[in-house]
């Protein structure tokens, strides 16, 4: 293992590649890593000692407030290479600016900018190869921090750690995707932490998504806490519904995660000329949209999928299968976002930034 030392962070090059014992075309999402990860840890009310260093696991005290009273945290992002070779990150300083709001919500420090940026344009440079050329593949990028302060007194942790992991992805077939609408549980209430990406929103979404699996369904489109008459989120991902030619989805709130994928969208279909509005979307409204017909498409939009189409949803034991549809509004988005992403296409808005 190789030391040297650049832009203040120390690297440590492993001394031999994984990456040819990885079947490229056959990857499961995020079950594969890179060579390396970037890694820096908060103590004495300082971070210090950015390091690239070979992938390995690490070695933590049984009371770090992370296993006790969850001050986790994380992003998703991708990477991509174009026909020249060149490495593009997508809008990483939307992802830098929510992941330190989700910080600042769970009581963490925030991430210089130096660090989570410098730390990541490094780590994609040394693990260059493990991004694969081509429309569908992508380099799955995960930065996450996590409570490491020792002890079991219920407040926040004086430690932390923050770490980038990379993860070489194909294109994210989810399948036929049905969707049953929540009566009962939420993924978040309002004065929550529903707008953070914190690591127990997820964990609190598995138990009622997989009540739906055994049901036939495979994800859950969540409603609000109060109510439980206006639609959110589908699984992880922000919701987007077709009704005739008007494209809907909910406003961010202290509910809805602010998605990248899912901004991204918004100013995607308005530059097509689409009809678009950002308002509550009523569980009733869907319905009888179902009912009359007028309903087009439902889609889920994040990082691992892009755009996840929906084929039909339950709600109170009632199944409304949807009708494919020709000019569908998710195939075309979808489209226009990874040809941008993979540099087929024009970035005429400015979000793909070169590796450099």
């Amino acid at each position: 293992m190789s030391t040297t030392q650049t832009s203040k962070i120390e690297i440590r090059k492993a001394t031999s590649s994984k990456i040819s014992g990885v079947d490229f075309q056959n990857l499961s999402f995020g079950a594969v890593f890179t060579d390396h990860l970037f890694e820096c840890d908060f103590k004495d009310g300082e971070w210090q000692n950015p390091v690239i260093k070979p992938y390995a696991p690490i070695l933590m005290d049984p009371s770090s407030k992370v296993f006790h009273y969850g001050q986790a945290i994380f992003e998703g992002m991708k990477a991509y290479k174009d026909d020249n070779n060149d490495v593009w990150l997508f809008r990483p300083d939307e992802n830098f600016k929510r992941f330190n709001n989700s910080a600042v919500r769970m009581a963490m420090p925030e991430v210089p900018e130096a660090i989570f940026m410098d730390g990541l344009n490094e780590l994609l440079k040394i693990d260059q190869e493990w991004v694969q050329k081509g429309n569908g593949s992508s380099m799955y990028i995960r930065p996450f921090m996590i409570a490491t302060g020792a002890g079991v007194v219920a407040n926040p942790s004086d430690e932390y750690k923050f770490m980038i992991l990379l993860s070489p992805a194909q294109s994210y077939y989810a399948g036929e995707v049905k969707v049953i609408i929540a009566e009962h549980y939420s993924r978040a209430a309002n004065g929550g932490i529903g707008a953070a990406k914190a690591a127990g929103n997820y964990a609190a979404q598995f138990y009622p998504t997989n009540l739906a699996n055994k049901d036939g369904f495979q994800q859950v489109i969540w409603t609000d806490d109060a109510t439980h008459t206006k639609l959110e989120e589908a699984g992880t991902m922000n919701v987007f519904f077709r009704i005739n030619d008007t494209l809907l989805t909910a406003p961010t709130s202290e509910r809805i995660l602010d998605g990248i994928t899912r901004k991204s969208l918004l100013e995607m279909a308005e530059k097509e000329g689409l009809k678009v509005e950002v308002r509550p979307v009523i569980v009733s409204e869907l319905v009888e949209a179902a009912k009359n017909g007028s309903l087009k498409e439902i889609f889920g939009a994040g990082t691992a999928a892009v755009i996840s189409v929906i084929k039909g949803f339950s709600y109170q034991d009632v199944y409304y299968e949807m009708t494919p549809v020709e000019n569908s509004y998710a195939s075309l988005l979808k489209e226009k976002l990874t040809n941008l992403q993979n540099k087929l296409s024009e970035d005429t808005f400015g979000w793909t930034v070169k590796v450099q």
